[in-house]
């Protein structure tokens, strides 16, 4: 008679902490990489922490007098101009391209007026995929949301809003 050997409890145990262990190793290796972004350029190599990369919002505003358009490159929490407006996003949010693709922008729009205080246009939500849902009014100027990218500080010239692609 041939016995089959049945893994005790203690092997059982064994191998439950063994899985738990490796998947909090690899959360912690997944938020490690999390932190941390690497730019190739070439043969080189940067690592860049996540301090050193900034959200950037790419919008595009339209002179209606002069048929200008515009694109503007603004970085989160930083004022840029477009002619007599002044515009700071506070957020800007692109979806995982496993959903369906949507780019969000939370603006504040503020116009400077002659001898006057700046005047609050606009407050609120801006999407990409519908503009005219969520529009700033105003008889000169229109904007709006392009796209959000997460840009190094080296490459982002701050004052002019450029982008070194």
């Amino acid at each position: 008679m041939i016995k089959a050997e049945v893994p005790g409890k203690k092997t059982f145990l064994n191998v439950l902490c063994s899985v738990l262990i490796a998947l909090y190793a690899n959360c912690a290796l997944a938020e490690a990489r999390s932190n941390t972004q690497v730019l190739a350029a070439g043969a080189n190599q940067r690592i860049l922490s996540k301090s050193a990369v900034e959200r950037v919002a790419i919008l595009q505003g339209l002179d209606k007098i002069t048929a200008r358009v515009s694109v503007i490159n603004a970085p989160v929490g930083t004022q840029v101009r477009l002619g007599a407006l002044e515009i700071i996003v506070r957020r800007c949010d692109k979806r995982p391209p496993t959903e369906t693709p949507e780019i969000t922008a939370y603006l504040e729009i503020r116009e400077n007026r002659q001898e006057e205080q700046a005047v609050q246009l606009f407050a609120g939500w801006m999407f990409a995929s519908s503009p005219a849902a969520s529009a700033m009014e105003h008889p000169v100027y229109d904007l709006w949301v392009v796209d959000c990218k997460n840009v190094s500080s080296s490459s982002l010239d701050s004052s002019t809003g450029k982008v070194d692609e």
